[in-house]
C-alpha cells in the first residue's frame, strides 16, 4: 500500500486528488486540514472509493503544525510516497488598493504553507531514497491577468520552487509536478476576498464556467504525477495561454495593458470567463 499526505482535503480540490488517488486502490490517505466534519466526510468517501486513510487536523500557515503532521506520517506510516501541497485562498483588486493584511493572508497559505509542506517532508523523503511532491499552483501564476496580484505573485511563486526543487531532487529519487489549472468550481470562492462588483462577477462566471470538474482536474493531475510530469497544466486553455505568453511574452502583456487603457479590460475579461477561457 502506497502512503499520501494531502493538505486542505476537508473539501473542493483537496478532496477531489484523495478520490482520484482512492479510486485507483492501494492508497492510504492522511487527510489534513483545519476542518474536522469535513475531514471526516471526505475519510468516508475516501474508503467508499477504495482507499483508507487518517485524518489529521493542520494548519499549513504554522510550520510546528506541518513539522508534526510530517512526523506523525513518518513514524506510524513508515515513510511516505506522495505529499499534495493543496491548500490555497483568492484576494482580488489592484495592486495599491488590495490591502496588505490579504497579501499576507494569501502568502501565508498559498506559498509559506507549500514551503512548509516541502521543508519538513523533504528531508525524510531523502532518507527513505523516494518520494513525490505535487505542489497546486495555477495557471494564474503565468498568465498574471490583471485584479489577481496576491494570488498571481504565490502561484508563481510556487511554480518556481517546484521548478528548482524538480533539479535539486532529482539525485534522490524525489519527483515533482506542479499542477497549474485555469478556474474550475471550487470551493476557493467560499473565502476570496474582493474589492469591487466587477471583481465578484468575474470570479463567479471564471469559478462556475470552468471547462473541467475539480474530479477531472484532480485526475489529470494524478494521471501526470504518474507519468512523472513537471508541469500539469490540465485544461486546453491553460495550454493556450502557456504556448501565446512563451511565444511572445511582450506581444501578450502589450495587449492586456492596451485593453485596460483603452478601458475595456474588465469587459474583456468577464467576457473570456462566460465562455469558459478563464
Amino acid at each position: 500500500m502506497k502512503n499520501a499526505v494531502i493538505t486542505g482535503a476537508a473539501s473542493g480540490f483537496g478532496r477531489a486528488l484523495a478520490l482520484a488517488l482512492a479510486k485507483r486502490g492501494g492508497w492510504k490517505i492522511l487527510i489534513a486540514d483545519i476542518n474536522r466534519a469535513g475531514m471526516e466526510e471526505t475519510l468516508a468517501m475516501v474508503r467508499k472509493a477504495g482507499g483508507d486513510g487518517e485524518i489529521f487536523e493542520c494548519n499549513v500557515t504554522k510550520p510546528e503544525d506541518v513539522q508534526r503532521m510530517a512526523d506523525y506520517a513518518f513514524t506510524n506510516w513508515k515513510g511516505v510516497d506522495l505529499l499534495i501541497n493543496n491548500a490555497g485562498v483568492v484576494s482580488c483588486g489592484f495592486v495599491g488598493d488590495i490591502p496588505l493584511a490579504d497579501w499576507k493572508w494569501c502568502a501565508d497559505i498559498n506559498l509559506w504553507g507549500m514551503l512548509y509542506g516541502c521543508h519538513s517532508f523533504i528531508p525524510p523523503m531523502k532518507a527513505q531514497g523516494s518520494g513525490h511532491i505535487i505542489n497546486i499552483a495555477s495557471s494564474m501564476g503565468f498568465t498574471s491577468f490583471m485584479e489577481l496580484g496576491p494570488y498571481n505573485m504565490t502561484k508563481a511563486a510556487i511554480i518556481s520552487l517546484s521548478e528548482t526543487m524538480c533539479s535539486e531532487l532529482a539525485a534522490s529519487n524525489i519527483g515533482v509536478t506542479v499542477s497549474c489549472p485555469m478556474f474550475f468550481n471550487t470551493n476557493l470562492l467560499n473565502d476570496m476576498h474582493y474589492r469591487d462588483k466587477f471583481q465578484t462577477q468575474f470570479a463567479r462566471s471564471a469559478f462556475e464556467h470552468g471547462r473541467m470538474t475539480a474530479e477531472q482536474v484532480a485526475e489529470k493531475t494524478i494521471r501526470d504525477y504518474e507519468k512523472n510530469k513537471l508541469y500539469s497544466i490540465p485544461q486546453m486553455t491553460g495550454k493556450l495561454y502557456w504556448i501565446l505568453k512563451r511565444f511572445s511574452p511582450r506581444l501578450y502583456h502589450v495587449t492586456l495593458a492596451y485593453a485596460m487603457r483603452k478601458g475595456y479590460g474588465e469587459k474583456l475579461g468577464l467576457f473570456l470567463a462566460r465562455i469558459g477561457m478563464m
